[in-house]
Parts: C-alpha cells; sequence; structure tokens
C-alpha cells in the first residue's frame, strides 16, 4: 500500500507531505483547488510521462516521493530481481525533473529507467479515471483478471507445461522433416557417390603397394640384368652348389678317419647348400615375375590416378576412401529409415498437441464457470447503483489456432449492456463516464480479494450521481476498502462522510502566491467539510446536522 507521498515543486504545490493508512480514505476539495495535481504527482512515480509544465512556475526542478510497502506478488519480485534491485521491506521511488527536461529515476536509491518504472508502477497502484489503459478497461488485462477472480493456479500450471511439452515436440518434428529434405537433395548424389567408390573398391595402405609396384615396373630392364647376372654367378661355370658339394665329399671322407669329429663342418656346408638352391630359385621366381608383368605399369598409374581424383573429389586422403565410402552409406540408410522415425516424432506431436487441447479445454471450463461466477456478483451489485436496466457479461471466445499460447486459447472480454435493447459491447467502448465508473466498482469490489493490487484509487468515481446511488457506491468503496487500500477524490458528500480517514485539498494565497496544501480532518473537521459540500458556501446547523447523520 501507499505509505506517503512527498511533493516539492509541482504546479501549485510547493512543498507537501502526506502520510496515508490502510482503508478507505477520501480527499475532498473545492474544484480547482488541486486535487488533480495530487494525483499527477502520483504518476509521476508510477511512470507517467514527466513534463516541464508540472514544475511550479519560478522552479528550476520538481521532486516527487512515494513509499510503498513491498508486494507478496511473484511476477513483481521476479521483476525486480531480474532488473537487480534491492528487494526491501518498504519500496522508495522518487522522480526529479528541471526545467532542461533532464530527470532522475529512483528505486531504493538505484537509479533505474523511466520504462522499468512504468512496469514497477503497474504492480503498485490502480488509478482509476486517467490510467485506465493500465487496469480493468484495457481488454488485455480481462484473461489474467479473470484467471486471478477464479484461482485455478494449478489448472494453469498444467496447461503452461502441456503447451511447452507441444511446442518442443513440434520443433523437433520440424527440424527433422528439414534435415531429411536437405538429405533427399543429396540422396542421388549419395547414390552415385556409393556405386563409384565401390567400383572402385579401395583399400587403407593400397597406394603405397600401388607406388612401390610401380617402381619396379619402372626398373625392370635393370632389375632383370642384375638378377641374371646374380643367377649366373650361381650357376655356371663350376658353380656354387657344385663347388659345396665337392667340399662336403672332402669332409665326409676325413670324418672316416676321426669317427665323424668333423660333422658340424659337413651339417653347415648341407645347409648352406640348401640355402644357396633356395637363392637360385628366388631369383628364377623374381626374375619370371618382373619379365611377366613389364605391362603392368600402365594399369597401376590409372588406378593411383583414379584412387587420387577420387580423393581430390571428396576432399580426403586416399586411406580415408574406404570411410568415406562407410560414411556415405550410412547417410542413404538414415534418408531410407528417416521416415520411420519422423513418423514417430509426428506421432509424439500429435499425441502432446491431443494433452495440450485436453488441458486447454479444462482451462477453458473453469474460466466459463469462474466467469458465471463474476456476471453474478456484478449483476448483484448493478440495482443499487441503479443500472437494474444494465448487463455485464465476461465474454470467452476460443482462438485459432496459431493464437494458441501457455495461456490456453481463449480471449476474454468484459463487456456490457446498458439498456435492454442494447448490445453487448466492450467495457470500455460501450459505457459512459459515470456508468463506466459504477460498473468499474462493481467489478472492483468483486475482484478486490483476487487483484495483485493493493492500492485503488478512484477519482471522482461520483460524478453525476447523488442521493441513494452516491450512499451505494460509498458502501461499496468502503467494502473494498477492508481488502484493499481504497483512495477516492470526491465531490459527493455520501461517499466523503463514509470515508475511514479524510483528507481536504485546498489553495492557500499568501503575498499573491497561491499554493495547494493538504491536510487531515479530524472528526469535528470532517463534520464541518461534508456540510459544506451538502450546503455551499454558507453552512446551515441543518446541513451539520445532515453530515453528522451522514456519518454516523
Amino acid at each position: 500500500m501507499l505509505r506517503s507521498l512527498n511533493i516539492s515543486n509541482v504546479v501549485l504545490i510547493e512543498q507537501l507531505d502526506i502520510d496515508f493508512k490502510a482503508g478507505f480514505g477520501v480527499l475532498t476539495g473545492e474544484t480547482g483547488a488541486g486535487k488533480s495535481i495530487l494525483l499527477d504527482s502520483l504518476g509521476l512515480v508510477l511512470g507517467k510521462r514527466a513534463e516541464t509544465s508540472l514544475i511550479r512556475k519560478g522552479c528550476e526542478k520538481l521532486s516527487v516521493t512515494a513509499v510503498f510497502d513491498n508486494i507478496d506478488n511473484t511476477e513483481f519480485q521476479k521483476l525486480l530481481t531480474d532488473n537487480d534491485l534491492d528487494i526491501e521491506s518498504e519500496i522508495m521511488i522518487k522522480r526529479t525533473l528541471s526545467t532542461s527536461g533532464s530527470g532522475k529515476i529512483f528505486f531504493n536509491d538505484q537509479p533505474i529507467s523511466a520504462k522499468l518504472l512504468k512496469e514497477i508502477g503497474k504492480y503498485l497502484v490502480e488509478i482509476h479515471g486517467q490510467f485506465d489503459n493500465q487496469g480493468l478497461l484495457n481488454p488485455a488485462n480481462h484473461l489474467s483478471i479473470l484467471d486471478n477472480f477464479g484461482g485455478y493456479k494449478s489448472l494453469l500450471d498444467n496447461c503452461q507445461t502441456a503447451y511447452t511439452a507441444y511446442k518442443e515436440a513440434t520443433a523437433k518434428r520440424i527440424s527433422a522433416e528439414n534435415n531429411i529434405a536437405k538429405a533427399k537433395e543429396d540422396e542421388d548424389n549419395l547414390r552415385h557417390w556409393i556405386n563409384e567408390l565401390e567400383q572402385l573398391s579401395p583399400r587403407i595402405g593400397e597406394i603405397e603397394e600401388l607406388q612401390t609396384r610401380r617402381q619396379e615396373l619402372m626398373h625392370a630392364e635393370k632389375i632383370i640384368e642384375n638378377l641374371n647376372y646374380a643367377y649366373s654367378a650361381l650357376t655356371q661355370g663350376k658353380d656354387v652348389s657344385s663347388s659345396l658339394r665337392a667340399a662336403q665329399n672332402g669332409i665326409d671322407k676325413a670324418n672316416s678317419y676321426v669317427d665323424g669329429k668333423y660333422d658340424e663342418i659337413y651339417s653347415a656346408l648341407d645347409r648352406a647348400l640348401i640355402e644357396i638352391t633356395d637363392v637360385v630359385e628366388q631369383i628364377e621366381s623374381a626374375s619370371s615375375d618382373i619379365a611377366l608383368n613389364s605391362s603392368e605399369q600402365e594399369s597401376i598409374d590409372s588406378r593411383i590416378f583414379a584412387l587420387k581424383d577420387i580423393a581430390r573429389k571428396h576432399s580426403v586422403s586416399v586411406d580415408d576412401l574406404a570411410v568415406t565410402l562407410e560414411n556415405f552409406k550410412q547417410q542413404l540408410s538414415s534418408i531410407e529409415m528417416g521416415e520411420d522415425g519422423l513418423n514417430i516424432l509426428r506421432q509424439d506431436e500429435q499425441n502432446k498437441r491431443i494433452n495440450y487441447i485436453e488441458t486447454a479445454n479444462n482451462l477453458h471450463k473453469a474460466r466459463v464457470e469462474a466467469a458465471q461466477n463474476l456476471d453474478t456478483l456484478v449483476m448483484n451489485e448493478l440495482p443499487p447503483l441503479k443500472m437494474e436496466k444494465a448487463k455485464f457479461v465476461t465474454l470467452i471466445n476460443k482462438k485459432a489456432e496459431n493464437e494458441w499460447s501457455s495461456l490456453g486459447f481463449d480471449d476474454v472480454c468484459f463487456t456490457v449492456a446498458t439498456n435492454p435493447n442494447s448490445p453487448q459491447g466492450p467495457i470500455n467502448k460501450i459505457a459512459s463516464g459515470g456508468e463506466l465508473a459504477r460498473f468499474m466498482l462493481a467489478l472492483k469490489v468483486n475482484l478486490a480479494s483476487s487483484s495483485n493490487i493493493t492500492t485503488m484509487i478512484f477519482d471522482e468515481v461520483d460524478t453525476g450521481i447523488g442521493g441513494a446511488v452516491a450512499q451505494a457506491v460509498g458502501e461499496r468503496l468502503s467494502r473494498l476498502g477492508q481488502g484493499v487500500q481504497v483512495l477516492v477524490v470526491t465531490h459527493s458528500p455520501q461517499v466523503a462522510a463514509l470515508g475511514a480517514y479524510h483528507f481536504k485539498v485546498a489553495k492557500h494565497t499568501q503575498n499573491d502566491i497561491t499554493s495547494t496544501v493538504v491536510y487531515p480532518l479530524s472528526a469535528d473537521e470532517r463534520q464541518e467539510e461534508i456540510a459544506r459540500m451538502l450546503a455551499g458556501e454558507t453552512i446551515s446547523d441543518e446541513a451539520r446536522a445532515a453530515a453528522l447523520k451522514l456519518m454516523k
């Protein structure tokens, strides 16, 4: 609630300090005394646009400071936390404006922007008559107002959870569709690349083998020449094998005289003979191999070129071609199997859509029931306010699917018809000023317990009414004041008489300088002020008696 208001150099106000109380308070005074200046000043600390025309004549700058109790509201606390603002038991907002147009705004001594101040102000005070677009008259607020009144938070939470799950499932399905569509664009290429690589059938290490073989073939003549020379050296004339056999025969004869003493030498010569025989065979085979495949070089060159060419095509090394082939096969397989996976995602999305619709329908039913209850309560308030022919209806329409949200698919609008034959229309477009004020009062009396606003200000809510209607208005404001802080600027003695406390706004002139002053009234002063409101400038004893009767 609003605790205090300090105003300095605003229009007719030079310096003013007001302390407010809980409950139903009234502000009265003659026309032009400056009641609207109070609301303009309060508007500055709630985010209203600051204009230099508000600065008192002859002064360099204005200043307004308001102190509020902190609000136990989750959204409000989150707003403060998100903007790194200190959370204390009290909130002090100060705003200054100089004649140059520059100004400063402080929230508990922390500088903030005018935009943030406007967001903060929405949670602190609702002023009917100046900031209607921030309150009940703005259709954008009707949904949340009805939800707060209905008190079905669990249904709202369920709907938000279901909507989030549905949207996430939709995003997954869309992403999968896009990926598969992109992959399908490459499907023909993939099939061609796979066929091309499979025909080539590359092997890891193959390029080294081919290059080694190519080197051999390039020097085939020299290799054969040297192999033949080696072969001749081992086999022609008195060849090595014959020499080894002759040596072996000599050792064998020597052994006959010494009982096998030279057996090891004989065995060594035997092993050498076997090795020499094997070497000769290997030289024959090597020479034959090169001679038989001398025309292979051309095919090897073609193979090496093909491998390097396709490796460049896919920007990989030749040894990576086998892995690249396997990757292409996997991509093609994912495309072929992708439709099955996509169908799973589509089914999941459909299931979550059905669940969201179910939770949104449950929320819709709760809203319809809450709307019917609210309509009944508001209609019960209208006859005492002399609006027995008027009709209030909370209209709930379902939005198009592209407008569904975490809050469901309902569009809520408070509508009224002021006469039996008049069509229902939005409350902010159908009702006249006086009717609108009474509709607002009938609504707020019933919404007070569910509202996030702890301070409500009515600016001349009693315009154009009197007698029993004014009495009914005062009674409802008094009832409203039992749940929230209510401040009313009024010209109605019936309304003023029901206030729990009373301020008088007046002009004071000294040395040709006029200032607006505001001061609290005692019980006797209240009686005198209400008598003035009843009788005018000349206050009679009858007016004082009537005022006392109203107060009682």
